[in-house]
């Protein structure tokens, strides 16, 4: 009898623990459910703990839209399939942490700030994984991805320094600024694909590369390949007739090898810009590079000139036929069309000559 009392007891413990925690849960979830004042609406814009989100869409009005998705801590993707900038998502995730609502629009602005943000704003949207139960911040189970923030960004304040937001489903938008910012937040929040792109076109180590080649259809005796079959074997070869290069300069030639570490382009080149891009791929390549790494991976880019758009004069007072400082390349296999510096590329297509030639 006393086993049979006993282990009653217990059930009707256990029943009692287990209605008590739901209980618990069940007044946590509704007073997580209240909104709709103005506190919950200041508070509502920043993102508090940045490493829980998983996802950050941006859609503006004029279709453009971009998702960012975190693969892993330090790396994320844009729209699924490009590799997003790192240190721009880094950047988008510190302003959402940081910034803070300086007051709500005045009655005086309230209907044209409203109306910006129908017609030019852009949506965000941020999803984070988060616990389904948080009870008073100690004790969180069942984590789960949701979708956390939904606000609209809109245009600068007359004075740049702060930018107007407001809450997806609210009638009250806000003055937004990042505190020690002398400016305003709209750029950080584009919808633009192209602002989201790593700008990444070589990133090899000295020890993945199995050969480059550099042409110059201008001067093709200028042309050469570099052939690094293994780790101390180093070979220059013209590519016309696969004829060796006995006497070459071998520091040029590691040093030339050590540059595609880290190779950007400047910016993704919008086709409805000042230029016709079907004369510019018509013309002649300035370089064709074609770069092979140690598992048979086949990289490859054209450069071409870039015309004299900001009629830059040299030292007679004449205009330089070319742009001096940028040129275009086509990379990704003749999908994207990039702007890219000299100062870049100078150094990573050096001619054949500059390895050849005898220092006096």
């Amino acid at each position: 009898m006393m086993f049979f009392k006993s282990s009653k007891m217990k059930n009707l413990r256990i029943k009692l623990i287990l209605v008590l925690i739901m209980a618990v849960v069940a007044i946590v979830l509704l007073t997580q459910k209240q909104t709709g004042t103005l506190d919950d609406e200041i508070s509502a814009f920043s993102v508090d703990d940045t490493a829980s989100v998983t996802k950050i869409y941006l859609a503006d009005m004029k279709g453009d839209e971009v998702l960012l998705s975190r693969v892993f801590p330090g790396k994320w993707l844009l729209n699924d399939t490009l590799n997003a900038r790192t240190e721009a998502v880094n950047r988008l995730l510190a302003t959402m942490y940081r910034m803070t609502v300086q007051s709500p629009v005045s009655k005086a602005g309230y209907n044209n700030v409203i109306t910006n943000l129908a017609t030019n704003s852009v949506k965000v949207e941020v999803y984070q994984n988060l616990p389904a139960i948080n009870l008073f911040h100690i004790v969180r189970m069942f984590y789960r991805e949701k979708l956390s923030k939904v606000f609209y960004v809109g245009q600068p304040t007359p004075d740049n320094l702060g930018t107007f937001m407001m809450i997806e489903g609210s009638n009250t938008p806000f003055i937004v600024y990042l505190p020690g910012l002398r400016g305003f937040l709209s750029a950080r929040f584009s919808a633009n694909p192209n602002d989201w792109r790593d700008h990444t076109i070589f990133a090899k180590n000295p020890q993945e590369i199995f050969s480059i080649q550099v042409d110059f259809p201008s001067s093709p005796e200028e042309s050469y390949r570099i052939e690094k079959p293994d780790r101390n074997t180093l070979r220059v070869r013209r590519p016309d007739n696969n004829e060796l290069i006995s006497a070459f300069d071998t520091s040029k030639v590691v040093n030339l090898i050590n540059g595609y570490r880290n190779i950007r382009f400047e910016s993704v080149v919008d086709y409805d810009a000042d230029f016709n891009k079907d004369s510019v791929l018509q013309s002649l390549p300035v370089h064709v590079i074609t770069l092979t790494d140690t598992a048979g991976n086949v990289q490859s880019m054209k450069t071409f000139r870039r015309k004299n758009y900001a009629k830059l004069m040299d030292d007679n007072n004449e205009l330089y036929p070319w742009d001096m400082d940028r040129m275009y390349g086509l990379i990704n296999e003749g999908e994207d069309f990039v702007l890219i510096q000299y100062f870049v590329f100078d150094p990573i297509t050096r001619p054949l000559s500059y390895f050849t030639t005898v220092q006096p």
